[in-house]
């Protein structure tokens, strides 16, 4: 069984092709969209090509040349995007290659970013091989860290294709397949797509995710994203729906160091606050309680450890790229459903996130 959703967007359409096996067509997909390409560089996040690299190569006529990308957000430097664009150049890059992405979303964020500013923009292919992926590689968001946050720097560069296998999620770890159950959960929340009741009626435990239910959660959190960013390709009004749980979350992320705290478990948290904080600022009527129960079956962190100092926090929430002029700004829920991108006082946040520090 597989499944297609096509992606409109300024530069035309591109296809996300989900099924089972598709590792071993990537050369003949990758041709399909780009039918001109000259050459295919392959990035390659460490950990994904020693599970995965070896069925997709087997795909190729002639073996593309590599580039391993090590795991983890530091990866997502000017350092390593330097290497990266130095490699591509010295093994001849020209304005019809292809860069390929194989691995989750550090990887795809940053070989989307080299293939935006290389020679002013080549082709590019996403090949999520993570559960988290499935929302980095729809839409075009491409970028690096900076030390003030994350992904300061960066463009919109839509890929030509999302190439995905959900067999290759078989070898994620359990925390880094809740990191992007993580991101599902959101999708759920923010529409009335009917997202949040199928998770209740078919997913109790990452083991109920076989082939065809799992093709179908993909399917059903892609196209909640899909129908937003097609609405507002360059975040300049309901894109920005999709960063709910981001703004507490991205400040965790970052004063935990990168990779202290998954993305999907700081979202999961970030997400509990602006529950909070959608009850303070607008009295709204969200299943707070509910949703906290399910983050807690699925095993994750539902509270701020003590050690996070709140006004380290604030500080590092205040160059979220949310705020405009020194004002924060929040994506809440007025229900299940219906975000809303509202302006929130500091001392409001404060109370929302002693409401989900931890007591001791």
């Amino acid at each position: 069984m597989s499944k297609r959703l096509d992606i409109n967007n300024s530069g035309g359409t591109y296809p996300v092709l989900i099924e089972h096996g598709l590792r071993f067509r990537i050369e003949e997909e990758i041709r399909r969209v780009c039918p001109d390409a000259t050459t295919i560089f392959l990035l390659a996040d460490e950990k994904a090509a020693a599970h995965h690299l070896d069925d997709v190569m087997s795909s190729f006529s002639a073996a593309p040349h590599v580039i391993l990308i090590p795991q983890g957000e530091s990866s997502k430097s000017f350092d390593e995007l330097e290497r990266v664009l130095t490699e591509l150049l010295e093994h001849g890059a020209d304005r019809k290659s292809v860069v390929a992405a194989l691995g989750g979303g550090v990887t795809g964020d940053l070989a989307g970013f080299a293939a935006a500013v290389l020679l002013r923009g080549v082709s590019f292919v996403q090949i999520p091989t993570t559960l988290l992926a499935h929302d980095s590689s729809v839409g075009g968001k491409t970028g690096i860290n900076h030390q003030a946050g994350k992904n300061l720097i960066g463009s919109f560069y839509a890929p030509n294709a999302v190439l995905y296998d959900p067999a290759m999620l078989a070898t994620l770890p359990e925390r880094e397949w809740r990191s992007g159950f993580a991101e599902v959960i959101k999708h759920s929340l923010i529409s009335r797509a009917g997202l949040l009741e199928w998770l209740y009626a078919h997913v109790q435990d990452p083991s109920d995710l076989q082939e065809d239910a799992l093709e179908e959660l993909l399917y059903r959190s892609i196209q909640v994203k899909a129908d937003i960013v097609q609405e507002d390709e360059f975040e300049a009004g309901v894109r920005a729906y999709l960063n709910f749980g981001h703004t507490l979350g991205h400040a965790v992320e970052a004063e935990a160091g990168y990779g202290g705290w998954t993305h999907g478990e700081a979202v999961a948290l970030g997400m509990l606050a602006a529950m909070h904080l959608s009850r303070m600022k607008l009295e709204a009527d969200v299943p707070l309680e509910k949703v906290e129960q399910l983050l807690k079956s699925h095993g994750f962190q539902t509270s701020l450890p003590r050690s996070f100092n709140h006004e380290k926090l604030l500080k590092r929430m205040m160059h979220d790229k949310k705020t405009e002029g020194g004002n924060l700004r929040f994506v809440l829920l007025k229900e299940l459903g219906e975000p809303e991108l509202v302006p929130v006082d500091p001392e409001m946040v404060e109370r929302a996130m002693k409401e989900v520090t931890a007591d001791d």
